[in-house]
């Protein structure tokens, strides 16, 4: 019985299975849906679609970086429980996902989802994604990743935790050697730990600043402190107060958490590697992928959970 596309379709929506191992399954049944099903179910391919719904809130964090540094990826990969997420298999799959996303021609996820799977290219990698599902199992999706790239400079990274931060810095630098790529390190670290939201202040929208000074403006009329004090005086706290917002979220303007005297900044850091390196260096842009950040994590109930499984 000749198999069709609209046949390896059906089968493929009903059991989560990858494309070619639904092929295979009807190939080897004569095109019987049923019998076919059971063959997967017997090589323990079966199951993805019934994970499908399920919340995977744990999992990590990955990146990697192409052998000049010129380029680099963080990924994140979602499990539904920690203890799959420190899994060897687990963390082999993330990596070669992190390899796949450092050759993808854009950020794009469905596009990304759709490309041949590097390591088996009878497959996609939604289908190596099914695959893994069914072998692992437990549901697991492939949440994001964010390439970034420096031609002129370099790109490095810093995963905390073991995956439950992975960052990514690119600097434009005249001068790449270990001293540098130190550097770079050290910014993502800072990334991982101080969380910043912009680079510099220019990236930030005035509309975001007026905001902010319409709020503690309001902030400062309705502390009893500032009481009777002229708008002039008021002014200046809201300013004062923007500014010291503006160091928080602005990565350069951040004090560097490894700085000895306790008050260098990033960008003081910065130029002072350029200066003993005799280089012109600057921070690009960089990524920050939290594993599981704004997925509400499931709240399971462990002692009706045991005794479900008593009872099947």
């Amino acid at each position: 019985m000749a198999i069709t596309a609209n046949m390896v379709k059906e089968l493929r929506e009903m059991t989560g299975c990858g494309m070619m191992d639904c092929k295979k399954a009807l190939e080897s049944s004569n095109g019987d849906m049923d019998n076919a099903i059971e063959y997967l179910r017997k090589k323990g391919l079966a199951g993805a679609q019934k994970k499908a719904g399920r919340i995977t809130a744990e999992g990590m964090s990955f990146t990697y970086l192409s052998n000049d540094f010129k380029s680099g990826v963080v990924v994140e990969v979602n499990s539904e429980t920690d203890f799959v997420a420190k899994n060897e298999k687990f963390r082999c799959y993330v990596k070669q996902v992190a390899e796949q996303a450092l050759e993808a021609k854009d950020n794009n996820l469905e596009n990304f989802l759709n490309e041949k799977w590097k390591f088996d290219t009878s497959k996609t990698v939604k289908d190596e994604l099914s695959s893994q599902i069914s072998v692992i199992g437990e549901n697991l999706t492939i949440r994001r990743f964010e390439k970034l790239e420096s031609p002129n400079g370099l790109v490095f990274d810093y995963i905390h935790a073991g995956g439950k931060i992975g960052v990514l810095v690119a600097v434009e630098s005249s001068v790449v050697n270990d001293d540098i790529k130190e550097m770079t390190k050290h910014i993502a670290m800072q990334v991982a730990s101080m969380k910043p939201k912009y680079v510099t202040e220019s990236e930030i929208d005035e509309d975001y600043k007026n905001k902010e000074r319409e709020i503690l403006l309001e902030k400062a009329k309705n502390d009893p402190k500032n009481a009777g004090k002229p708008e002039n005086i008021l002014q200046k706290v809201v300013e004062g107060g923007l500014n010291k917002e503006l160091k928080e979220v602005c990565l350069l303007n951040q004090i560097y958490i490894m700085a000895e005297d306790g008050k260098q900044t990033i960008e003081q850091y910065v130029a002072d590697t350029a200066k003993k390196q005799n280089a012109n260096i600057k921070v690009l842009k960089f990524v920050r992928f939290e594993t599981g950040e704004g997925i509400e994590k499931r709240q399971d109930d462990f002692a009706a959970e045991v005794a479900k499984q008593i009872g099947n």
